[in-house]
């Protein structure tokens, strides 16, 4: 386990981080589940773009790390409202996206 500890230890792990980049791998995996199973086609909704169903979830990943940035920088708040408002909005864009 030496290792492991050298290649990783850099970071500060935790619970929290291990289940944040355990559930974006388990994200990912759904999604190329989901695909295989019902291939998507490109569709226009309210992004100024022609969007995949990948397309809309890498967009909404990109903007949850900006929710919760902005979130941090700006608010005092319990960042569990910055999850909320960013899951909020990954399931709009990924439905009307």
């Amino acid at each position: 386990m030496t290792w492991l500890h050298d290649s990783f230890g850099w970071m500060a792990w935790t619970w929290v981080t291990g289940g944040f980049f355990l559930t974006i791998v388990g994200l990912l995996s759904l999604m190329t589940i989901w695909e295989l199973a019902q291939p998507t086609t490109e569709r226009r909704g309210f992004l100024p773009i022609t969007t995949t169903r990948g397309d809309r979830f890498f967009i909404g990943l990109l903007s949850a790390a900006f929710i919760h940035l902005a979130w941090l920088g700006l608010t005092d708040g319990a960042i569990v409202w910055a999850l909320a408002i960013a899951a909020a909005w990954m399931a709009t864009l990924l439905r009307y996206g």
